[in-house]
């Protein structure tokens, strides 16, 4: 299993916001794909996919505020 986590994006005291998933869970990702948007302040930053693999899991909802180095996403490889 791969996990996708909340980089360290140097943005000091910015609370960090999921604003869209774009894949849904049991989806195939291509490694590079755009998977998931945060938003800091008005820094909107989309992290891609780090494997090729199915979207086992979405670990954060839209609206929630995810901490450095929380958990995003799992993907099975395949």
């Amino acid at each position: 299993m791969v996990e996708l986590t909340v980089p360290d994006l140097d943005l000091a005291d910015v609370p960090i916001v999921v604003s869209a998933w774009h894949a849904k869970t049991g989806q195939r990702v291509i490694e590079g794909d755009r998977l998931i948007e945060l938003v800091a302040g008005d820094v909107v930053v989309d992290l891609s996919a780090p494997a090729t693999g199915i979207l086992a899991e979405q670990c954060v909802r839209i609206d929630d505020r995810p901490a450095l180095g929380q958990i995003l996403a799992r993907i099975e490889p395949t």
